[in-house]
């Protein structure tokens, strides 16, 4: 029996993803073993303050990253909407389990829609990306910080009076299934975070043993993908934390990439997408960031970031 250590967040939504990867992997190699340890983050620890305002370099995957490096875990599990652009030195991506659903949920105890929700509704999210869109779909809203789990955030919504919040799909599915009351949000209206729905495998790069195991679980169209997206919010110099959205789908040789940058207020959204061969996906992400950049999504950014500075 061959034994690896296995590195997660503790959270529970991140147990349930490493996990997963566990099973896959004893699946997929009989007579290997995994152990899950489990770490508390910067952004675990840190809950009344925006993420916009900590910083957004590692937040969720820093202190699992060290213990990766210095031997402590064997692979680390992580939401691939978590993950920098660029990793720390020594690390890569293994393997990119197949995508779950990757937009977002709006959750309510009504079964509102973005468009049917009342005038002036309360409703809760973390994220920048989140706030843009539907401010701009909706400027009437009144959009209010909401950090935690997925089940603290939803004790919040009763607690705090909130219409609805905001959650990924993925999230909601994994540990919920069905039993949520929730719409699902167009990604006309609001396109997802680069990596959303998809959990991500991170290893030493000079470890080919670990990387032969976990390669058994990667799914190659989802992989496409996410390799788009990340190229397209690396190009234009973005963080999980400013409002850039996008959504890479495969079909055949065929990669089709939507990408957004927003205001904060929602007044400037920018949407654009392109289509290429899906042998090239960083090279088409480049080329949406460079069309929207074009258009002036980099005024945007900077403006974003010196609110956020």
């Amino acid at each position: 029996m061959f034994e690896i250590k296995v590195g997660s967040r503790e959270s529970k939504l991140a147990c349930w993803q490493a996990l997963w990867v566990m099973k896959k992997l004893e699946e997929a190699w009989p007579g290997l073993k995994c152990r899950l340890v489990t770490f508390k983050t910067k952004g675990d620890k840190i809950l009344d303050v925006p993420l916009a305002k900590i910083g957004d370099k590692g937040l969720f995957t820093k202190e699992i990253e060290f213990a990766l490096k210095d031997g402590t875990i064997d692979l680390a599990v992580h939401s691939m909407k978590d993950m920098p652009t660029k990793l720390p030195e020594g690390l890569t991506i293994g393997a990119m389990g197949i995508r779950e659903e990757p937009g977002d949920v709006l959750i309510s105890k009504k079964g509102y829609t973005v468009h049917n929700l009342p005038l002036n509704s309360k409703v809760g999210t973390s994220s920048l990306r989140r706030k843009a869109q539907l401010k701009g779909a909706r400027p009437d809203l009144e959009i209010v910080d909401l950090r935690g789990n997925v089940p603290t955030r939803l004790a919040k919504m009763e607690r705090e009076k909130m219409a609805a919040i905001v959650l990924a799909a993925a999230g909601v599915k994994r540990l919920y299934n069905s039993d949520i009351l929730g719409k699902l949000i167009p990604y006309d209206v609001c396109l997802p975070a680069v990596g959303q729905g998809v959990i991500g495998v991170e290893i030493r790069e000079n470890d080919p043993k670990i990387a032969e195991i976990v390669a058994a679980i990667n799914h190659p169209t989802t992989e496409i993908a996410v390799r788009a997206e990340r190229a397209f919010l690396k190009a234009l110099e973005g963080g999980c934390q400013i409002p850039i959205g996008a959504l890479g789908t495969v079909e055949g040789n065929s990669l089709v990439l939507k990408g957004m940058v927003g205001s904060l207020d929602g007044k400037q959204i920018l949407r654009d997408a392109i289509s290429g061969n899906s042998e090239n996906p960083e090279e088409i992400g480049e080329k949406l960031a460079q069309k929207l950049l074009a258009q002036g999504a980099g005024t945007i950014l900077q403006e974003v970031r010196s609110k956020n500075d």
